[in-house]
């Protein structure tokens, strides 16, 4: 029998504020997801199997409620740069652990700063409406 993957809980697959589907389906490959949907809908079995949550763009919202609603819990995986959105120390009181991708956007950051700098030095957007207007 083959061994079952660890639950993570997400939002959504997809939508507004879901996981992204390409996302997901990589996700899938490691773990077992349930949405906060099928949580909510069987909490009790649920809860048991959860031992991560995948937040992605701040959602789902970390409280203490569903902390005390998951015993397995293991670590939170948030999905950016920042971890301005959880309470580091209620969470570590849950014996849980935060990751985060603090290098995810460096190089697209770089190339938008390099960006700016040479638009500025060469008067780029000003040449540009220049020419539209002219």
């Amino acid at each position: 029998m083959a061994e079952e993957l660890p639950g993570v809980l997400i939002l959504d697959i997809g939508g507004t504020h879901g996981v992204l589907e390409d996302l997901a389906a990589l996700l899938k490959k490691h773990f077992h997801l349930i949405t906060m949907k099928e949580f909510l809908g069987n909490k009790e079995e649920m809860s048991k199997k959860i031992q991560s949550i995948f937040v992605f763009e701040c959602r789902p919202t970390i409280d203490r409620e569903l902390l005390e609603s998951l015993p397995n819990l293991k670590v939170i995986g948030n999905s950016g740069v920042g971890v301005d959105h959880l309470d580091l120390k209620m969470i570590s009181s849950f014996g849980v652990k935060v990751t985060n991708t603090p290098h995810a956007v460096a190089d697209p950051t770089a190339d938008i700063g390099m960006a700016l700098m040479l638009a500025s030095a060469r008067r780029l957007v000003e040449g540009n409406v220049f020419n539209f207007l002219g």
